[in-house]
Order: C-alpha cells, then structure tokens, then sequence
C-alpha cells in the first residue's frame, strides 16, 4: 500500500508538471509567446479574448464579401418586393410627386434611383464611436450622408456599422429612402424659377437651431460649410441663414438643416389654398393589378385621370 501511495503521489506531480508546461504553451500562444520572462498579464482570460478578436475580424471579412454580393445583385435587374415597388416598376405611377401626395412610405432605395437618375450622394462625416463591453471597448463607425439632384430633392442618412465602407454604404441606402421634397419660392416678384426657400423656417436638433431666411436673387448661399453643401443639393440659389448653440456638433448640424428644409411644405401659404380634388390612393386605384400580381398573373389595368 505505501508503494502505490508513493507511485499515485508522482503521477499526481508529474500531471501537475505537465499541466503547468500546458498552461505556459497556452498562454504563450494567446499572447503570441513571452520571450525574455515578460511578466505582464497573467490573465489567459485577457489573451483568449484578444484571439476571440481576431476571429471576429475574420467575420468582419466575411461580411466584406457578403458586401461584395450584394453589389453584384444591386447590379442586377431590380426585383421590387413592396406594393409601391411593383406598381413604380410597372409604370403605373409617373413621378414621385404622386408618392408624396399621399404619403407612401418608400421602403426600397431603387425606387429614388428610378425617378432621380441623376441624384448624387455625398459623405459629410464619420465620426468613431464606441460602447463599453465586458471585453473592451468596441469601435465603430457613424457615416452621416446626403443625397440630392440639386433640383427640389435632398435626403439625409445615418448609418452605424464595424466598417467605414459598409457604413457608407448602409448611409447612402438610408438617405436615398428618406428623400424629402424642396419646397421654393420668391423673395420680391414673380420673375423667372424659384430661388430661395418660399418663408422663414427653422430646424433644430440637439442645441442646434438653423434658421433659414429669404434672400434677393443673386444673393448667393450665405452659410456655414455645412448647411451650404445640404443646401445646395436641395436646389436652393440664394438665402440667408442663422445658427444658434452648439454647431460645431457636425451631425446635430447637418440633422437642424435637414430639418428646416424639410419645414418648406409645412407651411399652408395663400397660393395653397385651393380646392384639391381627391382621388383614390395608387393602392385603391390599381388594386387589380396587386391582386394579380401576387398570384404571378400579370395584367394590364387601365390608368384612371
């Protein structure tokens, strides 16, 4: 019996030994070896979630080419999945200022693309931002965008993503979806096209307030850099503009300008105060259609004026 006491006692030493040999492998191999006796950080639990990390950016490639799909399907024929999509594609509605009389919310970007043709987007931000974990601290990154044909179109988007290409890429879908129109007006006589907004509005996000004011023709955009680009994709030539807090906060900026241009058709001015004559909404008008549609048979209904 004292034999096999003593013959279990060096098998227990000679596991601890081994494990400890295991032990310094493994933690070598999380921090990519200790060379030299360093003796900083003897967590594995702060080694083994560095190599976690360094799987999730192995995902973050996968997503990358996932992203690469995608583009390759954007280049395809464009396949709507909503009611408004089928009846765009199908030519039933003519111009966008039909989706706005009656309020349609736009759920697919190509919609945009098929009535704007010539609307060009542009990256205004990225700004890093991060949320505390367990793990760290994880990074990412906020895009804000605008779109706009420079004609009475303007769109702003937001978009937060681990990557600054999909970021941008998540933000230009986002502002093209949330297009607003541009309402324009005169500052003295009816003379030529609009220029300038058509009354005083205002916008405010955050601390931010933008304050937009008529100007005579040849004016010019007298603003900030920021609230000038935002302008003139809307189309505006000539206005005065006033800011109030807290504006060196781009995204607060870019959001109170967004929102006082948005204000244009807001107002009920005298020269709206005509009869309008209802009429059944795009849904109601070509229901038939929808219907059919659904059941893969196509065809053609009647446009009623």
């Amino acid at each position: 019996p004292k034999r096999l006491f003593l013959t279990s006692k060096d098998q227990m030493a000679d596991r601890d030994s081994s494990a400890d040999r295991g032990r310094g492998r493994g933690r070598g191999g999380f921090r990519g070896g200790r060379e030299g006796g360093d003796d900083r950080g003897f967590g594995r639990g702060r080694g083994g979630r560095g190599d976690r990390g360094g799987r999730g950016g192995d995902r973050g490639d996968r997503g990358g080419r996932g992203g690469a799909r995608r583009g390759r399907e954007e280049e395809g024929a464009w396949i709507p999945v909503t009611k408004l999509g089928r009846l765009v594609k199908e030519g039933y509605i003519k111009k966008l200022e039909e989706v706005y009389l009656f309020s349609l919310p736009i759920k697919e970007y190509q919609i945009i693309d098929f009535f704007l043709p010539k609307i060009v987007d542009e990256v205004m931000k990225i700004v890093p931002v991060q949320k505390q974990t367990r793990a760290g601290q994880r990074t990412r990154f906020k895009a804000f965008v605008i779109v706009g044909d420079s004609d009475g179109h303007v769109g702003l988007g937001v978009k937060c993503a681990k990557e600054v290409a999909t970021a941008i890429r998540g933000g230009i879908i986002s502002a093209k979806m949330s297009v607003v129109p541009v309402r324009r007006g005169y500052w003295g006589n009816k003379l030529g096209k609009p220029h300038t907004v058509p009354t005083k509005v205002t916008g405010k996000c955050g601390s931010v307030s933008v304050r937009l004011v008529p100007a005579p023709r040849g004016t010019g955009i007298v603003a900030a850099r920021v609230p000038k680009k935002v302008l003139q994709y809307a189309g505006i030539q000539d206005v005065y503009t006033s800011s109030k807090g807290s504006t060196k906060t781009m995204g607060n900026f870019v959001k109170a300008t967004f929102a006082a241009i948005s204000a244009t058709y807001a107002y009920l001015t005298p020269d709206l105060w005509k009869k309008t004559r209802l009429i059944q909404t795009p849904y109601q008008q070509f229901s038939d259609f929808l219907s059919l549609s659904k059941t893969g048979h196509h065809k053609k209904v009647e446009r009623l004026e």
